[in-house]
């Protein structure tokens, strides 16, 4: 079978959107799935729709070489957005040419450094991982390349500065907050480190553009299992098959005026540009995360073990729903109608018919989790509600406990629980495991004290929540009298 290309698709009168030939405006560093069903797919389609005309050099910061697999393509690949709109199954094919070439930092570094002196060149976009923005002082302005993606970066600035051509925007996909402001703090450090100049230095804040962004798709990647079978179907191979979810969102930190040089409002893309992205990232922490940990260890206890199946359970999906309208949505302040419309949304990205989201997988460190994503909507309530307390997010509290004290004996990084005749995984950071093993006999008024009062859990502000502690109790004496899907739909029902 021939693998996919153009030559192939024009043999096959392929009759959707290509661009063969374009000037390249766009560096990202990652070649990996996300980026290419996300950012990749973003441009593929203002291509199409808003006359962008750009194609993206993608740059892989990793010396592991994928060059080939992609020359081989002619950089081409089928990316399959799949999901549930509207209660229907949707498996949507799109062929993206969007990418012009695939360089190694590590093999290809004058190359690299050459496509800055490209006067076309305008936006940078990364998706190094959350460990990939950091400043590691061991990088020398020498290397050919810096190892830290913040040190390629400063390396390829200090050539387009020294070209006298105008900076870039620059839009960082990592996961972690304020990427953008981190990002440029990197690159600061390296200019004075290696001592580039101030001249230099300035240039990078007045003319560059340093964008923090939040991104939103699952992304399952390359589909192992149906491969060949896709393959077959559209009679040619893909080895950069990609698959993600339906659902997209990109927020972008930055002045309106990006939307002059990226036509993404014409091509009707899910993409805004915001004075402040915090509001943004607090939605989706708190409403699509947040919803995962508020129900998952309870569901799971009451014998579910995949989202999706979840969502077809009305005493599991009303808890949800109740937890998200009632309880959440109500501590946020971006317009009402924006979190209504996302948390819409979030029934039927966990409803996804193509994606198998195991419960026990989502529980790994439920500690650190339940205090990020639920915690802050916990008390944000009480704070507007007079010290009231939020039923389903405290029941939550509850399941987290018991699902935590299950644990009865110790396995390999992870404590054994027991659910009817199955065994199962807890995982979270050793001492959190230690903490739960040595209270796992303690009675439900015992273990609620000592769990909440664990300052290095919560800091101290559960203890100090009027009435928080006897909640908890109160709700796990229900779950051991009627047990967790029982206790589940009692608590919608007061």
């Amino acid at each position: 079978m021939k693998k996919l290309s153009y030559a192939l698709l024009e043999e096959q009168k392929f009759d959707g959107y290509l661009l063969k030939d374009a000037p390249e405006k766009v560096l990202q560093f990652g070649e990996g799935n996300f980026l290419r069903a996300f950012v990749d797919y973003f441009i593929d389609c203002m291509n199409e729709k808003a006359d962008f005309n750009a194609k993206v050099c993608v740059v892989q910061p990793i010396s592991y070489d994928a060059r080939e697999r992609f020359r081989a393509q002619d950089s081409l690949y089928t990316l399959f957005l799949r999901g549930q709109e509207n209660g229907q199954k949707v498996n949507k094919k799109r062929v993206i040419s969007a990418i012009s070439r695939v360089i190694n930092a590590y093999l290809d570094f004058d190359e690299l450094m050459a496509c800055a002196d490209n006067p076309d060149l305008r936006f940078i976009v990364s998706n190094t991982t959350e460990a990939g923005i950091v400043y590691d002082p061991s990088c020398r302005f020498e290397d050919r390349p810096a190892d830290s993606f913040p040190g390629k970066l400063t390396q390829f600035l200090y050539r387009r500065f020294n070209k006298k051509l105008p900076g870039f925007i620059i839009l960082s996909c990592e996961l972690i907050d304020h990427n953008g402001d981190e990002l440029k703090r990197c690159v600061h450090e390296y200019v004075k480190q290696w001592g580039l100049g101030d001249e230099f230095d300035a240039w990078v804040d007045s003319e560059n553009l340093f964008c923090s962004t939040l991104v939103d798709r699952i992304v399952p990647g390359y589909p192992r299992a149906e491969a060949e079978a896709i393959w077959k179907e559209h009679g040619y191979e893909d080895n950069n098959l990609d698959t993600g979810e339906i659902f997209g969102a990109w927020v972008i930190e930055g002045p309106q005026s990006i939307k002059d040089e990226f036509p993404f409002e014409k091509a009707g893309l899910p993409i805004i540009v915001v004075d402040d992205v915090t509001p943004y990232k607090q939605r989706k922490v708190r409403i699509l995360n947040g919803a995962h940990t508020s129900f998952v260890l309870g569901a799971y206890l009451a014998g579910q073990n995949i989202v999706r199946d979840c969502m077809n359970d009305e005493v599991i999906k009303g808890f949800m729903n109740k937890t998200l309208y009632d309880e959440v949505i109500p501590t946020l302040d971006l317009p009402k109608d924006d979190l209504l419309k996302f948390a819409s949304a979030v029934s039927e990205r966990f409803a996804n018919p193509y994606i198998d989201h195991q419960l026990l997988s989502i529980s790994l460190n439920s500690t650190s989790k339940w205090k990020a994503r639920c915690m802050p909507s916990l008390l944000e309530y009480a704070k507007r509600n007079g010290g009231a307390l939020p039923p389903c997010l405290t029941f939550s509290f509850a399941a987290y406990i018991d699902f935590y004290r299950a644990g009865k004996e110790k396995g390999e990084g992870c404590l054994i629980g027991k659910r009817g005749d199955d065994t199962f995984e807890i995982k979270d950071d050793q001492w959190v495991l230690d903490f739960y093993y040595d209270h796992r006999d303690d009675d439900n008024a015992a273990i609620a004290s000592a769990v909440i009062g664990n300052e290095q859990m919560w800091g101290t502000e559960l203890s100090e929540l009027p009435g928080f502690e006897a909640e908890v109790v109160k709700y796990l004496n229900l779950i051991d009298e009627v047990g967790m899907y029982e206790a589940m739909k009692k608590v919608q029902e007061a």
